[in-house]
């Protein structure tokens, strides 16, 4: 019982890090997205370049 205590006693911070939580996983994702796209870009110029 103490934990459920905890949680309604601090719910703001319960919140506070969910909400941190998402956003990392929302930053994590952008990054690799970013860098596989990077990748891409990259076999697609060095195609065209051997054309």
């Amino acid at each position: 019982m103490d934990f459920y205590k905890f949680l309604s006693q601090n719910s703001l911070y319960v919140v506070l890090f969910v909400v941190l939580i998402i956003w990392a996983g929302i930053y994590s994702y952008l990054f690799r997205l970013d860098r596989r796209l990077r990748r891409a870009e990259d076999q697609v110029e060095k195609h065209h370049h051997e054309r």
